[in-house]
């Protein structure tokens, strides 16, 4: 821990100087530098399904890409972060802690995760007003290996500071997701990224099938469905079986690709 730059840092967020808006990304990554190690900071300000808006990140132009560009364009809705963020799950929590049974076996994970190749992400939950959630991720590549339990430890101690930071600098995000729509709405295009449900129904999926697929695709096992459903693995796969056929494909790989392609019309 560097007590100097955390000392400098922590001048900044007091009294009437306190950063704001852009200001806030680059204090909060002084804050974490000061703490500990890791290759890359995000964050990103959820509502809804809506597009998140990212409102700081460390990535190169080519990262940025895989990290927020891709992210933005439909993935973002099978990510465990962002069903985290729907709860919402105030408070900081490991990948791991919120991923379902299957998630690093899932297609999402293979298709879209390993680009990113990370070994572990992190993040501070901080839930603001109009059902907003405000994510902060720390994230660490394959080279530097996971957080340790101190690290992590030391992150939970940070958590009061994070949280007073991102509602100090954040107060009007409200006011951003609804230009974000209008400029979208005036641009032709639909104002938000459509809902998964609405993707089902355009698919003609009915809304029991609807809610197995959306799990599946976001890393649960059959069991898991059937568990969070209440009704059995069985079933489960019996309606996975007519949803394959009701779509005429036969593998996961085929199931995001069409759900993907369908969040983009």
């Amino acid at each position: 821990m560097d007590l100097e730059a955390l000392f400098k840092v922590m001048g900044r967020l007091v009294g009437d100087g306190a950063p704001g808006g852009d200001a806030a990304g680059a204090a909060f990554h002084a804050l974490m530098k000061s703490l500990l190690r890791f290759d890359y900071i995000v964050v990103f300000a959820y509502r809804g399904p809506e597009r998140p808006i990212d409102l700081y990140s460390t990535f190169t132009p080519e990262e940025h890409v895989v990290f927020v560009s891709l992210y933005q364009a439909g993935p973002y809705l099978l990510d465990p972060f962002y069903s985290a963020a729907q709860e919402p799950k105030p408070g900081v929590w490991r990948m791991r802690e919120l991923a379902p049974d299957r998630f690093f076996s899932s297609e999402y994970f293979r298709s879209y995760y390993t680009q990113t190749g990370l070994a572990e992400e992190v993040g501070f939950f901080v839930a603001l007003d109009s059902g907003i959630t405000v994510v902060l991720s720390l994230m660490r590549r394959e080279q530097s290996g996971v957080f340790s339990a101190a690290e992590f430890a030391l992150l939970k101690k940070a958590e009061p500071v994070v949280v007073a930071l991102v509602r100090h600098a954040w107060p009007d995000l409200g006011r951003r997701f609804d230009q974000a729509i209008a400029k979208r709405g005036r641009s032709g295009r639909k104002a938000a990224q459509p809902a998964a449900e609405r993707v089902w129904r355009d698919l003609n999926l009915t809304d029991r099938e609807a809610a197995i697929v959306e799990l599946v695709l976001q890393g649960h096992s059959s069991e898991s469905v059937g568990l969070r459903l209440g009704i059995s693995t069985g079933t489960v796969k019996v309606h996975r079986r007519n949803v394959y056929r009701k779509l005429g494909i036969s593998s996961q790989t085929q199931l995001l690709s069409i759900y993907l392609k369908s969040l983009g019309q």
